[in-house]
């Protein structure tokens, strides 16, 4: 339990990309980021919260509106320096024109730490200047972040120079991009911006790491279950004779199809939850393969395995391979079912594998006693395609900084290149997704519960990698 909660305000002159920073730092969407100077008028604290219990605090504060005024009072103060931020609230608390510069003190004067945010894409100016000398006459101690909202790097040396006058240390800091190391790094710099905070902060660090490690297992689970309940489907419907046959079966196909894509839809909610984006949906770009149905041309030729890693998979696994006849004959026709019965020899793992419009069959179905029954999945393929799209999610949920607001593009991968994950996995890890497959085709609780295990510690691994990568 922390006996001290670090308590830092972020400060600079309007329209720097404050609220933004904070809303990245504290993982809360709720801060009001515009791009009209002056939207912030009074200090707004935001506690980052971990298992309910605060462990640093950020304070969003208006902008500098007098900085010379304040300069030059704070300059000709005579008194004790412990007193001085205090004594110029007093003095101008009931004056309109400094409600600002009132307000964005107040913190300083309460104890607060400094970070202050500067556009390092535009020049330095005589009132940056004057900004800095304020924050160093206050004794707190403070950090420059440069947060750059254009690629223009040609004042960045005279801002870096300039900081190092009045600053303890400096970052780079996109607060529209940053990611979860780039968070650590920049709570690692405030370490050294006073001893005092060394330990405290250090203290903070390994539960946002913890944190983290945790969300991570959440997710692997909450994946493994998406993943499970979308193979193991079976539903049944009544055809008694004279009964039409094919629009049962179309009528199950759709049924399945509606499940499936609901159940990752859900799944894909959930984790967006556990990295606390509540307010602001995630904006995929445009061009994304995730903009795709589930079950779209598109999706099943750039997600999942290559026909030939598909054989190579069903080979290490055991899997016979084989041609079956309808296969070979089934044409461009969006069949999913395979009749239980009706198929002639084995299918191989590749055409077991291909995307749904070359003919490959997804979920068994019989008729068996006026009783026309589905499931479960056999095509292997789709648990590729279900990974492929939850990792690439997840990669973007995680990637995407809380204070963004704008949506970016992405490019459509090249006709016939993989886009997702699963495609440079190794052996051992096709061999476990095989295993898997396997169990939740079988009714056997234990190899399931098993299987389940496996996964969801080869899915967490890939969540770590992404983090660090």
């Amino acid at each position: 339990m922390l006996k001290q909660i670090p308590e830092f305000a972020i400060v600079g002159h309007p329209n720097e990309g404050k609220s933004s920073v904070v809303s990245t730092l504290s993982e809360d969407d709720s801060v009001r980021v515009s791009p009209i100077p002056g939207e912030t008028t009074d200090c707004r604290a935001f506690p980052v919260l971990i298992d309910g219990r605060e462990v640093i605090r950020f304070i969003d504060t208006p902008g500098f509106q007098n900085p010379r005024k304040t300069l030059a009072w704070l300059r000709a103060w005579q008194g004790d320096d412990r007193e001085m931020l205090h004594e110029f609230i007093r003095t101008h608390r009931d004056d309109p024109a400094m409600h600002d510069d009132c307000a964005l003190l107040a913190p300083l004067a309460a104890g607060a730490g400094i970070i202050f945010v500067v556009d390092g894409s535009r020049p330095l100016r005589n009132m940056d200047k004057a900004e800095m000398e304020i924050l160093r006459l206050t004794g707190r101690p403070r950090m420059a972040v440069i947060n750059c909202k254009d690629e223009n790097s040609s004042f960045l040396a005279d801002w870096q120079n300039e900081f190092r006058k009045h600053f303890n240390s400096i970052r780079f800091f996109n607060a529209n991009k940053a990611t979860y190391s780039q968070r650590i790094a920049l709570l690692q710099s405030l370490k050294a911006i006073d001893q005092d905070l060394e330990t405290v902060l250090e203290t903070v660090i390994q539960a946002f790491s913890a944190d983290w490690e945790n969300r991570r297992r959440q997710s692997a689970a909450l994946l493994t279950a998406m993943l499970a309940d979308s193979l193991r489907y079976r539903a049944s419907t009544a055809c008694p004779p004279g009964a039409d046959e094919e629009r049962l079966r179309a009528k199950l196909h759709r049924e399945y199809t509606d499940f499936v894509t609901k159940r990752e839809r859900t799944a894909h909610q959930q984790i967006r939850k556990l990295f606390k984006h509540n307010l602001f949906n995630i904006q995929l770009p445009e061009q994304s393969i995730l903009q795709e149905d589930l079950f779209a041309a598109k999706t099943w030729d750039f997600l999942g395995l290559s026909n030939e890693d598909l054989i190579w998979a069903g080979a290490v696994s055991g899997a016979a391979l084989g041609v079956g006849v309808d296969a070979l004959t089934a044409g461009t026709s969006f069949g999913l079912f395979a009749a239980v019965g009706g198929a002639i020899g084995a299918v191989s793992a590749a055409f077991k594998g291909k995307n749904v419009l070359s003919g490959s069959r997804l979920l068994g179905m019989k008729l068996d006693k006026q009783l026309l029954q589905v499931g479960p999945v056999t095509n292997i393929q789709l648990l590729y395609i279900l990974l492929d799209r939850a990792l690439l999610y997840y990669r973007h949920v995680t990637s995407w900084a809380h204070g963004r607001r704008d949506y970016g593009t992405a490019q459509s991968p090249e006709a016939g290149e993989k886009a997702g994950c699963t495609s440079t996995w190794e052996r051992e890890e096709l061999l476990i997704c095989d295993r898997f497959f396997k169990a939740v085709q079988k009714e056997d609780a234990a190899a399931q519960e098993l299987a389940e295990k496996e996964l969801a510690a080869v899915i967490q691994a890939k969540l770590k990698g992404m983090a660090n990568s």
